[in-house]
């Protein structure tokens, strides 16, 4: 991931990774994480700004810590 690309955009590229290396589709993923499909599509996209809150709730349904999800950013 470039460095230049804007801080949403690299977590929402980085989350679509890991949430494909897990076989999983945006709206399972969702249903998963307790969040709306089209709220987890604007994150992958770049769109939306994760609070803390939810990010612990992502990090949580990839089975991963919260420094594994943001690794590289």
């Amino acid at each position: 991931m470039p460095r230049n690309t804007d801080i949403a955009q690299r977590f929402g590229d980085r989350l679509r990774q890991l949430r494909k290396k897990v076989g999983l589709s945006q709206e399972a993923f969702a249903v998963k994480c307790g969040l709306d499909r089209t709220y987890i599509s604007g994150i992958e996209r770049g769109r939306r700004n994760v609070s803390l809150r939810n990010i612990e709730v992502i990090a949580r349904a990839l089975g991963i810590s919260i420094s594994e999800l943001t690794k590289g950013l």
